[in-house]
C-alpha cells in the first residue's frame, strides 16, 4: 500500500513539473529565430545533396590532354546529373594551379554540393565560394597535383571524415521549410 502511495505521488509531481515548464516556456521559436540573416548575408543551401542532384563543369589546367574528359566521365558514371567539360576557365588564376588537386568554385546555391564534390578529391581541393554567383553548379579546376578520382569506399570515408557542411562566411542557412 504504501508504495502505491509513493508512486502515485511521483506521478502528480512529474505532471505538475511537465505542466509548469510547459507554461512558463517563452521561447518564440528556436527555429524562426535562428534562421534570420545578419544584414548583408547571403542565403546559402547547405543541404547536402545526393550525386543525382549535382552539376559540375570541369577545366583542365593540368599538363595532361583529356584529363577533364576522363573525370567528366567518372562523375558521370557514379551518376551526377551533369558533367560538362569546357576548355579555358573563367577567371583563370594568374598561372597554371601547379600547386594544387583542385579548385572547387561554387556559389550560395552549391554550398551543399561543393562539399560533396571536395569528399572526390578527399578534402585535398581549394574551395573558393563566390557570394554573388547565382548558378546550380560546381566549377573544378584541375591542378598540377591532380591525379585520379578516388574510389567509391574512398569518397564515402572522405565524406564521413567532412561532416556536414558548413556555411561560408557572410552566407545563413537557405529555410528548409
Amino acid at each position: 500500500m504504501r508504495a502505491l502511495a509513493v508512486v502515485g505521488v511521483l506521478i502528480v509531481a512529474a505532471a505538475v513539473f511537465v505542466i509548469v515548464a510547459v507554461v512558463k516556456d517563452h521561447q518564440t521559436g528556436a527555429a524562426g529565430d535562428a534562421k534570420k540573416c545578419a544584414e548583408g548575408s547571403v542565403v546559402a543551401d547547405a543541404k547536402l545533396p545526393t550525386q543525382e542532384d549535382v552539376k559540375v563543369t570541369i577545366f583542365n589546367a593540368t599538363n595532361r590532354p583529356g584529363a577533364a574528359s576522363d573525370v567528366a566521365n567518372d562523375f558521370l558514371s557514379r551518376r551526377f546529373k551533369e558533367a560538362k567539360v569546357v576548355t579555358a576557365a573563367p577567371n583563370p588564376p594568374p598561372n597554371k594551379p601547379n600547386d594544387v588537386v583542385a579548385i572547387i568554385r561554387f556559389g550560395p546555391a552549391t554550398v551543399g554540393a561543393a562539399w560533396l564534390v571536395r569528399a572526390y578529391f578527399l578534402d585535398q581541393a581549394r574551395p573558393e565560394f563566390d557570394k554573388a554567383r547565382q548558378d546550380d553548379k560546381v566549377e573544378i579546376i584541375l591542378g598540377g597535383k591532380f591525379r585520379q578520382l578516388p574510389t567509391t569506399t574512398e569518397v564515402n570515408q572522405a565524406i564521413a571524415a567532412l561532416g556536414n557542411p558548413e556555411l561560408p562566411e557572410g552566407t545563413c542557412a537557405k529555410d528548409e521549410g
